[in-house]
């Protein structure tokens, strides 16, 4: 509403589809114009018009365990996958067990067992043989094979008999147990081929086991998921993983299996690999997101891996990521607000780089920041296709964009928000419509009369400080609305008329104006010397603002001149005190300028003069009060009394032509306030 520059803007940003995000948009205004609610409104229309976009999973790398993959299906199919991989781990868990306690597969196992076992035999029969003819007896032991020399009765020689041999039959014995000894570690070897293929067997036999039974449902998921090639090659690497493992798969095996690097401990999932994480979930989502990011940290932007304490160390893996905005956002629009963003600098920065390199990528934020961390995932960063939308004051668009060439590059469209509109039919139009959208909002809001709506409008154009102007604080008039419903509820009203809306002003002003009523208390008590009768020489009238944030109110501030013959000139006792700010010294200035051009343009003038801001203990600023301080001047060197009922407000320039300013509203009733407290004349 009354903001049809900021509109078209929006809309420019927003339709061009620039693969460079270059052209993301920055909306700026001043506090409470309601650009972030009319920002998620448009955004909302504009965003089912637009595809949905992909949900976004994680899945275990079995190439590279530690950079888990995304996976991208369309909105829905997320849910099935990881419902699907569940079911699966769940088949696996319970019938993996099952087949290798088979009957059959006990059977086909003792057969290849029994088939070793004669190999073996076969071996060592032949071993014993060659040392029977070689003079020695075998003996099996845990650590090795023994070679014994035996004596000519086939009965082992004692260690006695063994030493009282002649040393040429002890050399003879040595050497058959030489050749013994070659005959030994070659049975080693045959052995150990026998054991190796007989391993082989056994996990060729597994494998097939294994394959008969799973087979029938990868097919069935493989042809579900055929047109998704990221998720064919998932599904083929989980099946040969399992097969490649059905050994450590059984539930007493302690050996370690590739996602946890250590020997698995009873109560650790070991079917944790195959399972999918789903980080975004467009299930029964209409159109493309529209995110509202109210708390821009790192980790809410762009996700984190969490962690968790597991027999005493902490681990992580691929089910522990978690997305961030920039997630949820990717394939629609991120809305953030830039004072909040800037909090935190690393989120900032992060957010420049992902919009330049178009990805996501989660990161531990000391890696950002270029400390060393600890060894963890990194994740695939996934493709970014996201509209940025910054809302701010213009003050930082003109610091971002003087000191930051990325903020240039990055945010090409500046959508300019108006604090103010025309008067006009249209926009009473408007301004009813508007009324109407806060009782659809809120259903406890009340139907407001003609004269409800016209007073609501009367106060916007009171915010505008205009007769042909409405301001578009719509943050300040939603809350008039609600409050002018309270207040006509209250008074057992069943709609909203003026005088509602009058008392909610009033209540409201009330609330803020305690500042307001202290100053008047202080004037009519004489703590504050205020003169509003008679006449005084060098003494005028002005009138301030004090602006509290939430309220302002005007004053009458006794503004006082002297002078005298010297050179000095016109000394500002405001700036001499430092009390004064750079525009009020500027009002001075000029009317040194001024009063150097009416009396001095023959001959210098030795003329000095001093002027205050009586009473005035704090800062003081703009130079609306620089026609009153010159007319104080004028009378002081004239010795032509003001009227002091009268205050005056207005800057001048050089030529002594008045200026408009601001703060019409609050100096005049301000003015009034206090004549009327101090006696109307």
């Amino acid at each position: 509403m009354g903001q049809d520059r900021a509109l078209e803007a929006l809309r420019l940003g927003l339709s061009l589809d620039d693969p460079q995000q270059r052209y993301n948009i920055y909306v700026s205004g001043e506090p409470g114009l309601g650009k972030t609610s009319a920002v998620s409104r448009l955004l909302e229309r504009i965003s089912r018009q637009r595809p949905v976009p992909p949900d976004i999973c994680y899945v275990h790398n079995f190439q590279v365990p530690h950079v888990p993959r995304y996976v991208l299906l369309p909105a829905g199919r997320g849910r099935e996958l990881k419902q699907d991989m569940d079911r699966c781990v769940e088949f696996l868990s319970r019938e993996l067990p099952r087949v290798i306690e088979s009957d059959e597969f006990k059977a086909r196992a003792k057969k290849e067992r029994d088939r070793s076992s004669r190999d073996r035999d076969e071996v060592f029969h032949s071993l014993e043989a060659r040392a029977t003819a070689l003079g020695f007896s075998i003996q099996r032991t845990p650590v090795g094979i023994n070679t014994i020399p035996l004596k000519d009765d086939g009965s082992p020689y004692s260690q006695e008999e063994y030493g009282a041999l002649p040393e040429t039959e002890r050399a003879a014995i040595l050497r058959r147990q030489e050749e013994l000894q070659d005959l030994v570690r070659d049975a080693f070897q045959r052995l150990g081929k026998l054991d190796e293929a007989w391993h082989e067997a056994h996990h060729l036999l597994t494998k097939q086991a294994a394959d008969f039974l799973i087979e029938p449902r990868f097919v069935q998921l493989r042809e579900k998921y055929a047109d998704l090639e990221r998720v064919q090659t998932f599904l083929a690497e989980v099946k040969q993983d399992i097969l490649e493992n059905v050994e450590q798969l059984q539930p007493g095996n302690k050996k370690a299996v590739p996602v946890v690097p250590v020997p698995i401990p009873d109560g650790v999932d070991r079917f944790l690999r195959y399972r999918v994480n789903v980080v975004v979930d467009c299930t029964g989502s209409v159109g493309a997101p529209v995110v509202v990011e109210g708390n821009a940290t790192y980790t809410n932007l762009f996700g984190t891996i969490e962690r968790r304490v597991q027999f005493g160390a902490v681990t992580t893996d691929f089910t522990q990521i978690r997305g961030g905005a920039l997630h949820r956002a990717n394939g629609g629009y991120l809305v953030l607000t830039v004072a909040n963003l800037l909090r935190f600098p690393l989120s900032w920065e992060a957010l420049k780089i992902a919009l330049k390199a178009r990805q996501v990528r989660i990161e531990d934020p000391a890696q950002m920041l270029g400390f060393a961390s600890t060894e963890g995932l990194r994740p695939e960063p996934v493709p970014l296709d996201a509209k940025v939308l910054l809302v701010g004051s213009p003050y930082l668009y003109h610091l971002l964009h003087h000191y930051d060439e990325d903020f240039r590059k990055l945010f090409r469209i500046r959508a300019d928000f108006d604090t103010e509109m025309p008067w006009t039919e249209e926009s009473v139009q408007a301004m009813a419509r508007f009324v109407r959208a806060c009782r659809d909002e809120d259903p406890t809001v009340l139907p407001f009369a003609p004269s409800g709506v016209a007073r609501v409008v009367e106060h916007a154009a009171e915010l505008a400080s205009d007769q042909k102007k409405l301001a578009t604080r719509f943050g300040a008039l939603a809350s008039l609305v609600e409050e002018a419903s309270f207040w006509a509820r209250e008074a057992g009203a069943s709609v909203v008329e003026g005088s509602h809306v009058a008392t909610a002003i009033a209540k409201g002003q009330y609330r803020h104006s305690l500042l307001a009523e202290k100053v008047r208390e202080w004037i009519a008590r004489g703590r504050l010397i205020v003169d509003v009768h008679g006449e005084a020489v060098g003494q005028v009238n002005g009138l301030a603002v004090l602006d509290l944030g939430d309220f302002a109110f005007g004053k009458p501030t006794r503004i006082t001149a002297n002078v005298f013959t010297a050179k000095s000139g016109v000394v500002d006792i405001e700036r001499e005190a430092e009390l004064g700010g750079k525009l009020h010294t500027k009002g001075v200035m000029i009317l040194k300028g001024y009063l150097a051009a009416q009396f001095g343009r023959t001959k210098p003038v030795s003329l000095g003069a001093s002027l205050a801001l009586e009473q005035s203990y704090s800062g003081v600023e703009g130079d609306s009060a620089s026609a009153a301080e010159l007319y104080a001047l004028l009378s002081a060197l004239s010795g032509v009394p003001a009227r002091q009922g009268v205050a005056v407000t207005g800057a001048t320039d050089q030529k002594g032509r008045l200026q408009p300013v601001g703060g019409v509203n609050e100096k005049v009733e301000g003015h009034y306030l206090v004549c009327k407290e101090l006696g109307l004349s």
